[in-house]
């Protein structure tokens, strides 16, 4: 039998997942999936696709969660004065996103580094910053600038690098169908312009320290 905790946790769970999605949303973009779906030459009653428009409405709304959430806000939520002046580095945050273009993932790492100028901020909230931006239609290309500028902008720091390695399925799946590629794209601002601050950077993030 569950305990009073285990019972407050799964309705906690449950109440989250029942409100993540909006039902108004789900029923509209469930309806434009049927008729693509169809007009693909599909039979949207057979057992296996008649619940699959609902299920990509769903989809769609997890996938671009992050224009529902303000990355400076959550910057602002856990800033510190702290005295720490030298390099602080994030690196190997997953990402996914989805090619505004083709509306195909694309997915990866970014590597965030920032210098702190008196503040710093939750280590944890560099990745969530990362989520927030990956969550949306996007290119690789605006990605790296909007997390530097956020980063940049809310610390106000010394200076900021981000740096992006990631996978396309747009190149892997249709068009030139290059299966080994990675795109990398490159962001920096302050000290981190000045070649050896960002040679160091480069260094850091490429190591494997143990």
């Amino acid at each position: 039998m569950k305990d009073h905790k285990e019972d407050d946790l799964d309705f906690e769970i449950n109440y989250r997942q029942e409100n993540f999605y909006n039902a108004e949303k789900t029923k509209l973009i469930s309806g434009h999936y049927k008729q693509i779906i169809e007009s693909l030459g599909e039979d949207t009653s057979r057992e296996g696709l008649a619940k699959t428009p609902e299920r990509v409405a769903r989809a769609m709304q997890y996938l671009t969660q992050g224009y529902e959430a303000d990355p400076y806000e959550v910057l602002r939520s856990a800033l510190f004065n702290e005295g720490h002046s030298q390099m602080v580095i994030v690196k190997d945050i997953e990402l996914y996103s989805m090619c505004e273009h083709h509306m195909l993932p694309f997915y990866g790492r970014a590597h965030v580094a920032y210098i702190p100028n008196g503040k710093i901020v939750g280590l944890s909230k560099i990745p969530r910053v990362v989520d927030i931006y990956s969550r949306r239609l996007q290119v690789q290309e605006r990605l790296t600038t909007q997390i530097r500028d956020c980063i940049n902008e809310t610390l106000k720091p010394l200076g900021v690098a981000v740096v992006i390695e990631a996978n396309h399925l747009c190149m892997m799946m249709r068009g030139v169908q290059k299966q080994n590629s990675v795109t990398t794209t490159s962001a920096f601002v302050g000290e981190f312009e000045k070649q050896t601050t960002r040679d160091e950077f480069i260094n850091l993030i490429s190591a494997k320290l143990s």
